[in-house]
Protein backbone atom coordinates (compact mmCIF):
# COMPACT_ATOMS: atom_id res chain seq x y z
CA UNK A 1 0.00 0.00 0.00
CA UNK A 2 1.67 3.55 -0.92
CA UNK A 3 -0.05 5.42 2.09
CA UNK A 4 2.69 8.23 1.09
CA UNK A 5 0.68 8.94 -2.03
CA UNK A 6 -2.45 9.80 0.28
CA UNK A 7 -1.58 10.24 3.70
CA UNK A 8 -0.47 13.42 5.21
CA UNK A 9 -0.24 15.79 2.32
CA UNK A 10 -0.54 19.29 3.97
CA UNK A 11 1.30 18.29 6.94
CA UNK A 12 4.57 19.90 7.34
CA UNK A 13 6.48 17.89 10.10
CA UNK A 14 5.29 15.73 13.05
CA UNK A 15 7.11 16.50 16.05
CA UNK A 16 7.28 13.84 19.30
CA UNK A 17 6.42 15.47 22.79
CA UNK A 18 7.39 13.94 25.95
CA UNK A 19 5.40 11.74 27.57
CA UNK A 20 2.89 12.95 30.07
CA UNK A 21 4.36 10.84 33.16
CA UNK A 22 8.17 11.88 31.99
CA UNK A 23 6.77 15.17 31.95
CA UNK A 24 5.53 14.87 35.62
CA UNK A 25 8.79 12.99 37.15
CA UNK A 26 10.49 15.76 35.91
CA UNK A 27 8.45 18.87 37.35
CA UNK A 28 6.94 17.15 39.98
CA UNK A 29 3.98 18.92 42.68
CA UNK A 30 5.96 18.59 45.99
CA UNK A 31 4.11 17.37 49.39
CA UNK A 32 2.83 21.14 49.53
CA UNK A 33 1.43 22.15 45.83
CA UNK A 34 -0.16 18.64 46.07
CA UNK A 35 -1.98 19.81 49.34
CA UNK A 36 -2.73 23.44 47.89
CA UNK A 37 -4.17 21.57 45.11
CA UNK A 38 -6.24 18.89 46.77
CA UNK A 39 -7.90 21.64 49.48
CA UNK A 40 -8.18 24.08 46.86
CA UNK A 41 -10.42 21.57 44.94
CA UNK A 42 -12.27 20.79 48.09
CA UNK A 43 -13.22 25.00 48.99
CA UNK A 44 -14.37 25.16 45.49
CA UNK A 45 -16.85 21.82 45.43
CA UNK A 46 -18.28 23.07 48.89
CA UNK A 47 -18.49 26.66 47.32
CA UNK A 48 -20.49 24.88 44.26
CA UNK A 49 -22.14 22.80 46.97
CA UNK A 50 -23.11 26.04 49.20
CA UNK A 51 -21.88 24.17 52.06
CA UNK A 52 -18.72 27.11 51.95
CA UNK A 53 -20.95 30.60 51.82
CA UNK A 54 -17.88 32.21 50.34
CA UNK A 55 -17.94 34.16 47.10
CA UNK A 56 -15.64 32.24 44.41
CA UNK A 57 -13.41 35.20 42.64
CA UNK A 58 -11.58 33.95 40.10
CA UNK A 59 -8.98 36.64 38.74
CA UNK A 60 -5.83 37.01 37.16
CA UNK A 61 -4.63 37.57 33.41
CA UNK A 62 -6.31 36.96 30.27
CA UNK A 63 -3.28 35.09 29.52
CA UNK A 64 0.50 34.24 30.92
CA UNK A 65 2.66 35.61 27.94
CA UNK A 66 5.65 36.63 30.69
CA UNK A 67 6.26 34.37 33.50
CA UNK A 68 8.00 36.46 35.77
CA UNK A 69 5.48 38.71 35.23
CA UNK A 70 3.10 36.26 36.28
CA UNK A 71 5.04 35.13 39.37
CA UNK A 72 4.63 38.74 40.07
CA UNK A 73 1.06 38.71 39.96
CA UNK A 74 0.54 35.23 41.94
CA UNK A 75 2.43 36.72 44.92
CA UNK A 76 0.64 39.89 45.06
CA UNK A 77 -2.79 37.89 44.58
CA UNK A 78 -1.36 35.43 47.42
CA UNK A 79 -1.07 37.95 50.04
CA UNK A 80 -4.58 39.56 49.42
CA UNK A 81 -6.22 36.25 49.47
CA UNK A 82 -5.55 35.65 52.45
CA UNK A 83 -6.13 38.85 53.94
CA UNK A 84 -9.92 38.68 52.76
CA UNK A 85 -10.21 34.31 52.70
CA UNK A 86 -12.92 34.40 54.62
CA UNK A 87 -15.24 35.29 52.77
CA UNK A 88 -13.62 35.55 49.26
CA UNK A 89 -11.95 32.38 47.92
CA UNK A 90 -9.77 34.01 45.17
CA UNK A 91 -8.75 31.75 42.72
CA UNK A 92 -6.01 32.82 39.98
CA UNK A 93 -6.75 32.32 36.37
CA UNK A 94 -3.86 31.06 34.82
CA UNK A 95 -4.76 30.79 31.26
CA UNK A 96 -2.27 29.22 28.54
CA UNK A 97 -4.63 28.07 26.01
CA UNK A 98 -5.86 31.49 23.70
CA UNK A 99 -8.84 29.85 21.28
CA UNK A 100 -8.79 32.45 18.43
CA UNK A 101 -11.81 33.41 16.07
CA UNK A 102 -9.82 33.48 13.04
CA UNK A 103 -5.80 34.03 13.74
CA UNK A 104 -3.36 34.80 16.29
CA UNK A 105 -1.27 34.14 19.38
CA UNK A 106 -2.89 30.72 20.61
CA UNK A 107 -1.23 30.40 23.88
CA UNK A 108 1.91 29.81 26.03
CA UNK A 109 1.93 26.01 25.59
CA UNK A 110 1.38 26.34 21.57
CA UNK A 111 3.80 29.23 21.53
CA UNK A 112 5.73 30.26 24.57
CA UNK A 113 8.67 32.29 22.91
CA UNK A 114 6.08 34.45 21.09
CA UNK A 115 7.64 34.11 17.89
CA UNK A 116 5.35 31.52 15.88
CA UNK A 117 8.39 28.90 16.87
CA UNK A 118 5.99 26.77 18.34
CA UNK A 119 7.82 25.07 20.62
CA UNK A 120 5.44 23.09 22.52
CA UNK A 121 7.51 21.06 24.37
CA UNK A 122 9.13 23.79 25.86
CA UNK A 123 5.58 25.49 26.75
CA UNK A 124 4.25 22.54 28.51
CA UNK A 125 7.04 22.50 30.41
CA UNK A 126 6.98 26.35 31.56
CA UNK A 127 3.22 25.96 31.91
CA UNK A 128 3.51 22.42 34.69
CA UNK A 129 5.95 24.79 36.25
CA UNK A 130 4.30 28.10 36.94
CA UNK A 131 1.28 25.99 38.12
CA UNK A 132 3.26 24.19 40.87
CA UNK A 133 5.13 27.19 41.68
CA UNK A 134 1.74 29.08 42.24
CA UNK A 135 0.35 26.00 44.27
CA UNK A 136 3.76 25.88 46.19
CA UNK A 137 2.51 29.98 47.44
CA UNK A 138 -0.76 27.88 48.28
CA UNK A 139 -2.50 29.84 45.62
CA UNK A 140 -5.20 27.69 43.96
CA UNK A 141 -5.23 28.31 39.94
CA UNK A 142 -7.90 27.88 37.10
CA UNK A 143 -7.24 27.71 33.47
CA UNK A 144 -9.05 27.10 29.96
CA UNK A 145 -8.63 23.79 28.58
CA UNK A 146 -8.37 23.87 24.97
CA UNK A 147 -6.45 21.21 23.35
CA UNK A 148 -7.90 17.71 25.06
CA UNK A 149 -4.99 16.44 25.23
CA UNK A 150 -3.36 18.94 27.27
CA UNK A 151 -4.78 17.93 30.33
CA UNK A 152 -2.58 15.06 30.28
CA UNK A 153 0.15 17.01 31.22
CA UNK A 154 -0.53 19.69 33.52
CA UNK A 155 -4.24 18.77 35.03
CA UNK A 156 -3.14 17.54 38.33
CA UNK A 157 -1.98 21.11 39.69
CA UNK A 158 -5.25 22.79 38.36
CA UNK A 159 -7.76 23.56 40.76
CA UNK A 160 -10.80 25.01 38.48
CA UNK A 161 -11.00 24.01 34.65
CA UNK A 162 -13.07 25.88 32.26
CA UNK A 163 -14.51 25.31 28.88
CA UNK A 164 -14.19 28.25 26.53
CA UNK A 165 -17.63 29.84 24.77
CA UNK A 166 -16.66 28.21 21.29
CA UNK A 167 -15.91 24.86 22.34
CA UNK A 168 -18.84 24.37 24.94
CA UNK A 169 -20.45 22.79 22.14
CA UNK A 170 -17.91 20.39 21.01
CA UNK A 171 -18.86 16.83 22.11
CA UNK A 172 -14.43 16.46 22.60
CA UNK A 173 -14.58 18.69 25.13
CA UNK A 174 -17.45 17.62 27.23
CA UNK A 175 -16.36 14.19 27.13
CA UNK A 176 -12.69 15.72 28.51
CA UNK A 177 -14.40 17.99 31.08
CA UNK A 178 -16.36 13.97 32.12
CA UNK A 179 -13.06 12.62 33.15
CA UNK A 180 -11.57 16.23 34.73
CA UNK A 181 -10.00 15.49 38.48
CA UNK A 182 -11.64 19.46 38.90
CA UNK A 183 -14.68 21.48 39.18
CA UNK A 184 -15.36 22.65 35.44
CA UNK A 185 -17.07 26.04 34.21
CA UNK A 186 -19.42 25.94 31.09
CA UNK A 187 -19.51 29.43 29.10
CA UNK A 188 -22.39 30.11 27.56
CA UNK A 189 -22.45 30.55 23.55
CA UNK A 190 -20.72 33.59 21.94
CA UNK A 191 -23.40 34.63 20.87
CA UNK A 192 -25.42 34.45 24.66
CA UNK A 193 -27.22 31.01 24.58
CA UNK A 194 -27.25 28.86 27.23
CA UNK A 195 -28.54 25.89 26.09
CA UNK A 196 -25.22 25.02 24.98
CA UNK A 197 -23.76 25.10 28.53
CA UNK A 198 -26.55 23.72 29.92
CA UNK A 199 -25.97 20.89 27.78
CA UNK A 200 -22.37 20.02 28.29
CA UNK A 201 -22.82 20.73 31.69
CA UNK A 202 -25.77 17.19 31.29
CA UNK A 203 -23.18 15.40 29.06
CA UNK A 204 -19.87 15.88 31.68
CA UNK A 205 -22.19 14.28 34.21
CA UNK A 206 -21.92 11.34 32.53
CA UNK A 207 -19.71 8.09 32.14
CA UNK A 208 -18.08 8.67 28.54
CA UNK A 209 -15.61 6.60 26.34
CA UNK A 210 -13.25 8.32 23.51
CA UNK A 211 -10.09 8.35 22.25
CA UNK A 212 -7.31 9.60 24.21
CA UNK A 213 -3.71 9.30 25.06
CA UNK A 214 -2.53 7.62 28.39
CA UNK A 215 0.33 8.68 30.63
CA UNK A 216 2.80 6.89 28.48
CA UNK A 217 1.67 9.13 25.44
CA UNK A 218 0.66 5.75 23.72
CA UNK A 219 -2.90 6.20 22.09
CA UNK A 220 -5.55 4.53 24.32
CA UNK A 221 -9.55 4.26 24.81
CA UNK A 222 -10.37 6.74 27.23
CA UNK A 223 -13.49 5.71 29.92
CA UNK A 224 -14.63 8.12 32.82
CA UNK A 225 -16.99 7.78 35.34
CA UNK A 226 -18.53 11.59 34.64
CA UNK A 227 -18.03 15.08 36.50
CA UNK A 228 -20.86 16.19 39.01
CA UNK A 229 -18.83 19.38 39.62
CA UNK A 230 -20.18 21.56 36.52
CA UNK A 231 -20.74 25.44 37.12
CA UNK A 232 -22.81 27.53 34.10
CA UNK A 233 -19.92 30.59 33.61
CA UNK A 234 -22.30 33.88 32.20
CA UNK A 235 -19.70 35.92 29.90
CA UNK A 236 -22.36 37.82 27.68
CA UNK A 237 -22.86 37.45 24.01
CA UNK A 238 -23.72 39.25 20.85
CA UNK A 239 -26.96 40.04 22.04
CA UNK A 240 -25.89 41.59 25.17
CA UNK A 241 -24.62 41.15 28.58
CA UNK A 242 -26.58 38.53 30.97
CA UNK A 243 -25.33 39.54 34.30
CA UNK A 244 -28.81 41.50 35.07
CA UNK A 245 -31.46 40.12 37.81
CA UNK A 246 -33.76 39.06 35.03
CA UNK A 247 -30.98 36.97 33.31
CA UNK A 248 -29.83 35.57 35.90
CA UNK A 249 -33.79 34.59 36.99
CA UNK A 250 -33.82 32.86 34.11
CA UNK A 251 -30.40 30.99 34.12
CA UNK A 252 -31.49 29.89 37.56
CA UNK A 253 -34.68 28.33 35.96
CA UNK A 254 -33.50 26.83 32.85
CA UNK A 255 -30.91 25.23 34.75
CA UNK A 256 -33.33 24.21 37.64
CA UNK A 257 -35.66 22.69 34.35
CA UNK A 258 -32.43 20.84 33.58
CA UNK A 259 -32.41 18.97 36.95
CA UNK A 260 -28.55 20.81 37.53
CA UNK A 261 -27.89 22.67 40.31
CA UNK A 262 -28.48 26.38 40.24
CA UNK A 263 -25.36 27.86 40.50
CA UNK A 264 -23.54 30.74 38.40
CA UNK A 265 -19.83 32.34 37.67
CA UNK A 266 -19.85 35.56 36.33
CA UNK A 267 -17.68 36.67 34.02
CA UNK A 268 -17.12 40.14 34.15
CA UNK A 269 -15.37 40.53 30.90
CA UNK A 270 -16.50 39.45 27.14
CA UNK A 271 -19.51 41.04 26.13
CA UNK A 272 -20.59 41.38 29.93
CA UNK A 273 -18.19 44.33 29.81
CA UNK A 274 -18.94 45.30 26.26
CA UNK A 275 -15.42 43.95 25.42
CA UNK A 276 -14.26 46.97 27.74
CA UNK A 277 -11.94 46.38 30.43
CA UNK A 278 -12.38 49.17 32.34
CA UNK A 279 -16.46 48.74 32.36
CA UNK A 280 -15.57 45.20 34.25
CA UNK A 281 -15.73 47.21 37.97
CA UNK A 282 -18.83 47.96 36.92
CA UNK A 283 -19.93 44.06 36.43
CA UNK A 284 -18.41 43.04 39.45
CA UNK A 285 -19.96 46.11 41.75
CA UNK A 286 -23.27 44.71 40.26
CA UNK A 287 -23.10 41.55 40.54
CA UNK A 288 -21.39 41.24 44.18
CA UNK A 289 -24.77 43.81 45.09
CA UNK A 290 -27.10 41.27 43.51
CA UNK A 291 -25.38 38.59 45.99
CA UNK A 292 -25.46 40.66 49.21
CA UNK A 293 -29.13 41.25 48.29
CA UNK A 294 -29.59 37.51 48.44
CA UNK A 295 -28.84 35.89 44.93
CA UNK A 296 -27.11 32.80 46.29
CA UNK A 297 -27.59 30.97 42.95
CA UNK A 298 -23.98 33.79 42.25
CA UNK A 299 -20.67 31.18 43.34
CA UNK A 300 -18.93 33.56 41.60
CA UNK A 301 -17.17 36.14 39.36
CA UNK A 302 -14.22 35.84 37.09
CA UNK A 303 -12.25 39.41 36.62
CA UNK A 304 -9.23 39.57 33.76
CA UNK A 305 -6.64 41.29 35.57
CA UNK A 306 -2.63 42.49 35.27
CA UNK A 307 -0.46 44.28 36.88
CA UNK A 308 -1.10 47.55 34.81
CA UNK A 309 -4.28 47.88 32.78
CA UNK A 310 -4.90 47.75 29.12
CA UNK A 311 -3.33 45.89 26.73
CA UNK A 312 -0.62 45.91 24.01
CA UNK A 313 0.13 44.13 20.59
CA UNK A 314 2.49 41.18 20.23
CA UNK A 315 5.21 43.04 18.29
CA UNK A 316 8.29 41.77 16.51
CA UNK A 317 10.54 43.66 18.78
CA UNK A 318 9.69 41.40 21.66
CA UNK A 319 12.32 43.81 24.03
CA UNK A 320 9.79 46.78 23.71
CA UNK A 321 6.84 44.81 25.31
CA UNK A 322 5.73 46.68 28.54
CA UNK A 323 5.96 44.73 31.59
CA UNK A 324 2.66 43.38 33.02
CA UNK A 325 0.33 44.63 30.22
CA UNK A 326 -1.56 41.26 28.67
CA UNK A 327 -0.75 40.91 25.02
CA UNK A 328 -4.51 39.60 24.40
CA UNK A 329 -7.95 40.85 25.72
CA UNK A 330 -7.34 43.98 28.09
CA UNK A 331 -7.26 43.63 31.72
CA UNK A 332 -8.07 45.83 34.82
CA UNK A 333 -4.42 46.81 37.14
CA UNK A 334 -3.52 45.37 39.99
CA UNK A 335 -4.89 48.47 41.84
CA UNK A 336 -8.12 48.58 41.04
CA UNK A 337 -7.88 44.64 41.48
CA UNK A 338 -6.97 45.24 44.71
CA UNK A 339 -9.60 47.89 45.70
CA UNK A 340 -12.95 45.37 44.31
CA UNK A 341 -11.76 42.46 45.85
CA UNK A 342 -11.10 44.58 49.43
CA UNK A 343 -14.80 46.35 48.65
CA UNK A 344 -16.26 42.92 48.41
CA UNK A 345 -14.55 41.36 51.35
CA UNK A 346 -16.27 44.37 53.40
CA UNK A 347 -19.75 44.07 51.58
CA UNK A 348 -20.24 40.46 52.02
CA UNK A 349 -19.74 40.89 56.21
Amino acid sequence: MHTSLTANLRIKSLVPLVSPVALAAEISLDTNATRAVIQGRLAVERILAREDHRLLAVVGPCSIHDMDAARDYAKRLSQLALHIEKRVLVVMRVYFEKPRTTVGWKGLINDPHLDDSFDVAAGLRMGRSLLIEIADMGMPTATEFLEPITPQYIADAVVLGAIGARTTESPTHRQMASGLSMPVGFKNSTDGSLQAAIDAMQAARNSHSFLGIDDDGGTCVVTTAGNPWGVLMLRGGRSGSNYSPAMLEEARSRLESAGLPSRVIVDCSHANSGKDYRRQSVVWRDVVSQRVAGDASIVGLMLESNIEPGSQPLSADRTSLKYGVSITDGCIGWSETETLLLESFEQLG
